[in-house]
């Protein structure tokens, strides 16, 4: 059989680009192995933020008097977390398969394989094999966890973002290598539920990518949360023979050793790009992603590829943002470059990160003659009524021009907040514009505000 489009994965970005295909008229298939919505859907971004909603609940209700009212004997039940978050993966994977059925979108089960002449091969479970033609074929297979040499994942002693979003029982103790979003998220959570966590980063600061302020503001309350956090350290070996795993690990002071029960190894991803056909037809690579120009393209007629196994972002928005692109390029339609320089990023840990633009380290890197605003939470009201005046809104603007180079953020709902910026440096929106426009008050948002008027030196509530 024929169709105008076949993705291959139906990940954030698979989905969105089949969906959008639907829309503007082309007869769409999507190629899944595994559940529909990918590993964000089913074993990343959705999961594991119900998982951090109810590691929040619970820190409220230990917490209650400081909210006027009284909850005894509070008790984590992690069995009734995790099935929470399937629910809730569920939820999200049973809207889009009605999404798809509404837009009469094929769904092709099995693995899929790109062959020559615009044909995808089609393996089911049973190895039966299928082939299909499209005029256009969009890849958007994602990524899987980064499994360290010394350190393999066998998903008993050490284990990946699978085996942590779906835990048997609470270990005592953990190590988690790598501070990124994913081990910063699972390094909050289990330590919400009263687990000895030990975060080991190479970097000179945990959320190595953020700015250095957010870094230290998020280091500050991790630590004040009991962790243990180790930066400018590298995991030299990692033995799982006794009861207790033991880590190696060179630090500026030499060489320590960690000891846990468990250890989460969230050093990255890789893409997937093997066994998909790719070196039988020759498609461009680069570093293990492939090369694509402006629309997707590679430089392999009517096959593109959008999403983790490209040298972008590897975020689930990104994905998606690629997709639409992708396929409006396709029908034509000369759709508006993606900014790759104005990108959100969120930590969805407490107090939440996030983050768009440029940070103060780069600017200065790139010799930017620019200026700061910051306004910390301490001084919101809307911030003291809620108990939540950990952290703050930092805004980067070029001193000449009064452009929005970047925002970082920490506090409670940030991840609600940034957006707007976001929007506003689409727009072109100035630092003073921001300064002048009236926020609601009392808001967490107003802190916005608040910094682009500090920014100009003009700040009345610090």
């Amino acid at each position: 059989m024929k169709y105008d489009v076949i993705v291959i994965g139906s990940g954030p970005g698979g989905y969105v680009a089949a969906i959008r295909a639907a829309q503007l008229g082309f007869n769409t298939a999507v190629v899944e192995r595994n559940e529909l919505g990918g590993i964000c859907l089913n074993w990343g971004c959705i999961p594991t933020k119900a998982l951090l909603k109810s590691a929040q609940a619970y820190n409220y209700a230990k917490h209650a008097d400081a909210y006027g009212f009284r909850a005894e004997n509070v008790e984590a039940d992690l069995d009734l977390m995790v099935n929470r978050s399937r629910d809730v993966s569920a939820t999200m994977n049973s809207g889009i398969a009605y999404l798809f059925k509404k837009n009469k979108i094929t769904v092709l089960e099995g693995s899929g394989k790109v062959l020559p002449g615009k044909r995808v091969s089609v393996e089911d479970n049973d190895l039966n094999e299928t082939v299909y033609e499209a005029d256009h074929i969009i890849l958007a297979t994602g990524a899987r966890p980064v499994s360290l040499p010394f350190a393999p994942i066998d998903g008993n002693k050490i284990i990946s973002y699978f085996q942590a979003l779906t835990p048997q029982y609470l270990p005592e103790s953990m190590a988690v290598i790598g501070s990124g979003a994913i081990g910063s998220e699972f390094a909050f959570f289990y330590r919400s539920l009263g687990v000895d966590v030990t975060i080991i980063e190479f970097q000179d600061r945990i959320l190595p990518l953020e700015d250095d302020d957010v870094s230290a503001q998020i280091s500050r309350s991790f630590r004040k949360a009991g962790m243990k956090v180790m930066t400018s350290s590298q995991v030299k070996s990692v033995d799982i023979s006794d009861p207790l795993c033991k880590l190696e690990v060179e630090t500026k002071k030499g060489m320590e050793t960690v000891e846990a029960d468990i250890v989460l190894s969230a050093v990255g991803v890789r893409p997937n790009t093997e066994f998909i056909g790719l070196e039988e037809l020759g498609v461009e690579m680069n570093r293990g992603k492939v090369v694509v120009d402006a629309n997707y393209r590679t430089n392999v007629e009517g096959l593109y590829a959008i999403g983790d196994i490209i040298p972008t972002p590897a975020l689930a928005h990104v994905a998606s943002a690629e997709g639409i692109a992708c396929v409006e390029a396709i029908a034509g339609l000369n759709p508006k470059p993606i900014r790759y320089d104005n990108i959100p990023a969120c930590t969805y840990v407490t107090p939440e990160v996030a983050s768009v633009g440029m940070t103060e380290r780069a600017a200065k890197e790139k010799g930017i003659n620019y200026k700061v605003g910051k306004f910390p939470f301490t001084a919101s009201g809307k911030a003291t009524a809620a108990g939540e005046r950990d952290g703050f809104i930092k805004l980067i603007a070029d001193a000449e021009t009064d452009e929005l180079l970047g925002a970082h953020m920490v506090g409670a709902n940030v991840s609600e907040m940034v957006g707007g910026i976001v929007a506003a440096r689409n727009l072109g929106v100035k630092a003073s514009d921001i300064m002048k426009s009236v926020f609601p008050h009392p808001s967490m948002s107003e802190a916005i505000m608040e910094a682009a008027a500090a920014l100009h030196g003009e700040a009345i509530h610090i």
